[in-house]
Formats: C-alpha cells, structure tokens, sequence
C-alpha cells in the first residue's frame, strides 16, 4: 500500500511548526501505524535527516501515549481504538494521511507530535490521597460494594488518560477525564470521604491548567479510546456544586457513609 504523509514538525516548544509531506511506498497492510512511522523513521536516519517525534509505550491500547491526531480525529478512523491499534488496512491505498498533535492550551507541544501532557499529573496530584487505615491487607470483602456500583466505578476507571476528549473538544476540555477519575473514586465506599472535597479541588485545578468548559456536545465520548460516557461528567457537576454549596460535608468530616 502507498500513502503520502502529512506530519506536524516541530523543533521545540517555541519554534514555529509546520506540515511536511513524506511519501510511505509499499507498506504492509497489517502493520500498524506506529510500526509504518518506525519504517519511515528508519528510512528519514538512513538519509541524515531527523526522526520524527511521536509518543509511544505499551502498543497495546493501555498506556495513552500513542495519541495523536490522524485526518482530523483523535487516534484515528476508529471509535474504541487507540492510535497503536490503528493498522494500515484502515486506510485505502493511495490516502493522503495527516498526523497532528493534541492542540490544547493545556497540552503544549514539544517536539513534532509529541505533547506535554502534564496537566493531568497536577489534576491528579490535587485530588489527593484516599483516606485508609494502615496495617495489614483488608479483606476483600469486609466492605460490602453493590454490584452496581462496582461496574459503575470500573467503567470511569477505564480511563488511560490519553488525552483525546481534550483534542476532540472545540473549547480543549479535560471534563470527561476530570470526570472519569472522581468517579471512581467516589463511587466506591473507600473513596468517599474524600469525595467532594476531591471533586472540588480537581476542578479547580483543570481551570487553573487552561482547559476549557463543557458544552455538552459529546465529542470527548465519540473519541474516547475506552468509550467513557459523559455521564460521568454530570455526576462530577453534582458533586462539585453540593461542594461549592455547602463545602465539606459531615461525611468528609466523619469518614465514609
């Protein structure tokens, strides 16, 4: 298969980038992407010239580095799909393919393709910690977990935060991942008596970061490699009201209800 490859360059973070057209002969339809990038990389070194920069770790849908930007969407044609589990296949021969990074405030490029994602370290970070007794292991069992809320708070932890909610957004929200990380932590009785004040904290600190806000178009569901539902978001916007109402609750004071 043949493809011609447009691909953000950008020397640094105060360079000026710009696309560059790279032509990709005979790739193997069952490679994936990022196994085509390394061919042409190899090929770029063997000519002198520089590799392109492009984030990659588990190449196997896990770990959210691979995330780029491919014709226009987020990790690429695919909805469920992280960049390194787009093949060549996807394509039809003879596409003219082009690759960008994350554009967001919050994510500032530093090399190519590659952005610095943390900002959603420090959200993280400002979550704090979830209050435990020290000592021995508890039993998996001694604190009685619904099976709803169990699948509940496994399908906000899904999220890998890649960052492709805040790329798809047209105002470069974090709402989604902000969401998914309260979430399951606060839908678990272990994760409670932090809840609000955790939810309030995080919220503050996306701000702070420079992500946008939400206007409930449903763009950062649509890209979401893990398919992590808004509805995530709207019991993060509860809990961060009832947290600006009436601020620490007796739960928090008083441990998990």
């Amino acid at each position: 298969m043949n493809f011609t490859l447009h691909v953000w360059r950008q020397a640094g973070p105060n360079s000026p980038g710009a696309m560059k057209t790279y032509p990709v002969k005979d790739a193997n339809p069952n490679m994936s992407f990022l196994e085509m990038i390394d061919v042409l990389n190899d090929e770029l070194v063997a000519r002198g010239e520089e590799a392109i920069a492009m984030e990659y770790d588990c190449r196997e849908g896990i770990c959210g580095t691979c995330g780029v930007v491919i014709n226009g969407r987020p990790h690429g044609p695919h909805r469920g799909r992280t960049t390194c589990q787009v093949y060549m296949r996807d394509f039809a021969d003879g596409d003219d393919l082009y690759v960008e990074p994350w554009r967001a405030t919050g994510f500032p490029v530093l090399k190519d393709c590659v952005v610095d994602r943390a900002a959603f370290d420090r959200i993280i970070q400002a979550g704090g910690f979830v209050s435990v007794n020290t000592g021995n292991a508890v039993d998996g069992n001694s604190i009685p977990v619904s099976k709803v809320d169990a699948t509940r708070a496994m399908d906000a932890a899904a999220c890998i935060g890649c960052g492709a909610c805040v790329a798809a957004c047209k105002n470069a929200s974090a709402m989604l991942f902000v969401a998914a990380k309260t979430s399951h932590l606060g839908t678990l009785p272990q994760g409670k008596p932090e809840r609000f004040e955790r939810v309030r904290k995080m919220v503050h600190t996306m701000d702070a970061e420079g992500f946008g806000t939400c206007t409930n178009q449903g763009e950062c569901e649509a890209a979401c490699p893990k398919e992590i539902s808004i509805d995530f978001i709207a019991q993060m916007n509860r809990d961060y009201l009832r947290a600006s109402l009436f601020g620490v609750s007796a739960e928090e004071k008083g441990g998990a209800g």
